[in-house]
């Protein structure tokens, strides 16, 4: 497999490239601008891949389903639930590889992805929702996968959340991009008491049509949903009930979802 990086400017500009075979590193001595963008391209499409978008951001592994993926460099309102030692300097690391067959066959968190984007890409997992407060980056769906578990409080980093602006009918999906096996959830609900509601209902709804309720506590700690192992290309998070409580703000700091790749 031939994987290439390619940072571009606004103006469709090539600033650096790299490419190699089942592996591809780049260094980028450039300040980045906005609308500049970084572009994953492979030979081959299907395929489980490691790649890094950017050193402070850490590694993700991924499954693509067409052979070129690009990602934004954000900036301005939607930085600000990300660490704010990204992007940031005049060099960068990048890098992309193939993933091994142990690598792929691991039992492992399989909704964590902290390059995911607020837009549709292939890249999966992918996180969306019907609502998200305000429309603000804080509250977007994809920080409820991006690895992040701190939830003692709401708003920047680390604390972005998904957020249901007060909305009854709020439902999370999580795409895989492929099939999975998974028979264990866990949630880590916003847990910036009194400022925050909790849900003490949630259904997980999954692509063979199934769907399953849960109670919830108020807690800080993550809580694990165990079912009967589906074999499923997404999950849903939704019915969400709130606790009888003065505030209306439930939100979720982190769904994973941990299983095994159908190989």
């Amino acid at each position: 497999m031939i994987l290439s990086l390619k940072v571009i400017d606004k103006f469709d500009n090539t600033v650096c490239v790299s490419s190699g075979e089942d592996f591809a590193d780049l260094v980028c001595m450039h300040t980045y601008q906005e609308g500049d963008r970084i572009e994953l391209t492979s030979s081959e499409k299907n395929c489980y891949l490691n790649w890094q978008v950017d050193d402070a951001l850490g590694a993700a592994f991924v499954y693509i389903t067409e052979t070129t993926v690009s990602y934004t460099v954000p900036f301005g309102e939607k930085r600000i639930s990300c660490s704010p030692k990204i992007f940031s300097g005049d060099r960068h690391y990048l890098y992309v590889e193939a993933a091994r067959p142990d690598e792929i066959a691991a039992y492992r968190n399989l909704a964590l992805n902290p390059a995911d984007q607020h837009c549709d890409v292939p890249c999966y997992p992918h996180a969306t929702a019907n609502v998200e407060t305000r429309g603000e980056s804080v509250f977007a769906a994809k920080n409820a996968i991006d690895g992040v578990r701190a939830n003692l409080s709401h708003g920047q980093w680390p604390y972005q959340s998904w957020g249901i602006n007060r909305q009854d009918d709020a439902v999370m999906r999580v795409d895989f991009g492929r099939r999975i096996r998974t028979g264990r959830v866990v949630l880590y609900i916003r847990a910036d008491f009194p400022h925050d509601n909790w849900w003490t209902r949630v259904t997980l709804s999954f692509s063979d049509g199934s769907s399953q309720e849960f109670p919830l506590e108020k807690s800080v700690r993550g809580q694990a949903l165990v079912f009967s192992e589906r074999e499923i290309t997404w999950i849903e998070l939704g019915s969400l009930i709130k606790a009888d409580d003065p505030s209306p703000f439930p939100a979720l700091s982190q769904i994973e979802v941990y299983g095994t790749n159908v190989i």
